[in-house]
């Protein structure tokens, strides 16, 4: 398994592993949620590997994925992790609302907001970018990145997670899964070398607009 280096985030001294984990698909959105017990042999198998930077929300579940960390997270694992949550979304009647209110702060490294309140209420939909108007476009880009996957010895994800780190050294992509081989494939993202003619490429297809709809719904997205 590659190695998981380390690096500052931002201006104020934080340091995180160079790749994270996103926790949210274990409780919420993906599905049902996921056994307690597998999800937390994932996470302590994702410190165990050097991937220490959690990723959560009091918005997934609500609530239960920042509780099941907290269950993962005892036994002095808590100070071997830098832990991440937003604040910003709630559940009201049904729906989901954008909020300022933090609901609460504990032990946390880093708190930022999930979503600009914009104090209007707004109901569950389908994610633009898949809509039939949108998908075979997409699809035709996804085929063309594939491609490039396959010349580079590597899985689409771990391309796309490649071209991510060789961003910059202060940038750490925080995929999320619930699945252990999947963790480990893309912690093998780390070990996928990029050249400038590699960057150039992928960068030549995901110009602004290449991508056609958003990642989330208009309501999520509006500022």
């Amino acid at each position: 398994m590659a190695k998981v280096g380390r690096m500052k985030l931002g201006s104020q001294g934080l340091e995180v592993s160079a790749q994270g984990l996103g926790c949210m698909g274990m409780s919420a959105f993906y599905g049902p949620p996921k056994p307690e017990e597998e999800m937390i042999k994932l996470i302590h198998h994702a410190i165990d590997s050097g991937v220490t930077f959690l990723d959560t929300s009091d918005a997934y579940g609500p609530h239960t994925n920042e509780i099941l960390l907290g269950k993962a997270l005892k036994g002095g694992r808590r100070e071997k992790v830098e832990l991440a949550t937003k604040f910003g979304i709630r559940f009201a009647e049904g729906k989901r609302e954008v909020h300022g209110d933090p609901a609460y702060v504990d032990c946390i490294d880093l708190y930022y907001q999930h979503r600009i309140d914009t104090r209007v209420p707004i109901e569950i939909t389908g994610l633009p970018r898949f809509q039939p108007e949108n998908l075979e476009l997409n699809k035709t880009m996804f085929e063309w990145v594939n491609g490039m996957a396959a010349k580079k010895g590597c899985t689409p994800g771990q391309l796309a997670l490649a071209w991510v780190h060789h961003q910059g050294n202060d940038v750490s992509p925080i995929p999320g899964t619930t699945k252990v081989e999947n963790f480990n494939q893309n912690i093998g993202a780390l070990s996928v070398k990029l050249t400038p003619e590699d960057m150039a490429e992928l960068e030549s297809i995901a110009l602004a607009g290449a991508v056609k709809g958003d990642s989330d719904a208009a309501e999520f997205t509006r500022n």
